[in-house]
């Protein structure tokens, strides 16, 4: 491209862009809203009667170029350049959308307006007869497609992240874990606004029906204390350390048992049927602060859910 047509190029490519920037969100509202309130016919029919308004007004805009793009040197080939461009821009368009569909920052309300007619001007600038003016597209194309399928969803997808485990750690006096007992792994979690529980289950889960729950709350009394008044089939003893024991007696021989202490200002309950008081003895001695490494594992499995 010579210097004698730089200016003018940039001329052409700045209204094709001024143009679709202005026309191309006001038809996306417009269809929105006729979508909803008068349904779909309706906002087929506008998008049916804007089309072809839209490419005509990128031909008399395309009429700026007839000495820069050789379609657009007659009236036909202009109709047939803004077609082309219309095409094109719209499917960038779409690329776009459904990209911020799927969450990738595309900037403020103010900044993806701007966006919306850069697709325009990038086809625009394909169809300029200059190799540095292609290039330029076609870089500005690669970039477009490098963000929005690779760079953007990796920074929406920690983002999400980010934010998924903040909500998780919004208590985290109460986020205690325990080292599972032998042959048992930690099955699942649930973090609440004033609880988390753990539940733990044999690694080979089948005829093998093992399993423990482990509780953190908020401690409701300054001592542990047994509940009152005793049930009859319930036998509760506080020792010299505060650890509570509860052991319930279930039809057909099964003990419940039922192991609390204070850590902190939180209560930890730890209790199976299949599991005695020394196994559940060791999650309590074994309790910790759930690490990020830990976090992370429950969430990458999927083991970890928000309660409420």
């Amino acid at each position: 491209m010579t210097g004698g047509r730089g200016i003018p190029t940039a001329l052409h490519l700045f209204l094709v862009w001024a143009t679709t920037t202005a026309t191309v969100p006001v038809l996306g509202f417009a269809l929105v809203l006729t979508g909803w309130g008068h349904g779909i016919e309706a906002a087929v029919l506008l998008l049916a009667l804007s089309v072809p308004l839209l490419v005509g007004l990128l031909a008399v805009v395309g009429a700026s170029a007839r000495d820069l793009v050789p379609l657009c040197g007659s009236a036909g080939g202009r109709l047939g350049w803004a077609a082309v461009v219309f095409v094109l821009g719209t499917l960038g368009d779409a690329a776009g959308l459904a990209a911020y569909s799927g969450h990738v920052d595309l900037g403020g309300a103010g900044t993806r307006v701007v966006l919306t007619g850069v697709p325009y001007a990038v086809a625009a600038a394909i169809l300029v007869p200059s190799r540095w003016v292609r290039l330029g597209a076609v870089a500005a194309l690669a970039v477009g497609v490098g963000y929005g399928a690779f760079v953007g969803p990796a920074q929406a997808d920690h983002h999400r992240r980010t934010a998924e485990i903040a909500r998780y750690r919004e208590h985290p006096e109460l986020l205690y874990l325990g080292a599972p007992p032998p042959g048992m792994r930690v099955a699942g979690a649930q973090v609440g606004p004033a609880y988390f529980s753990v539940s733990y289950r044999a690694v080979r889960e089948g005829y093998d029906v093992s399993y423990v729950g482990l509780g953190v709350r908020p401690a409701s009394t300054p001592v542990p204390r047994c509940p009152e008044p005793a049930q009859r089939t319930v036998t509760c003893t506080v020792d010299a350390h505060g650890e509570r024991r509860t052991v319930e007696r279930i039809p057909g021989g099964v003990r419940a048992v039922t192991l609390a202490r204070r850590h902190g200002t939180t209560e930890v309950e730890v209790s199976s049927q299949t599991l005695g008081e020394a196994g559940l003895r060791r999650v309590l001695d074994t309790l910790h602060p759930l690490s990020d490494a830990e976090l992370e594992e429950l969430m990458r499995d999927s083991a970890i859910t928000q309660g409420y």
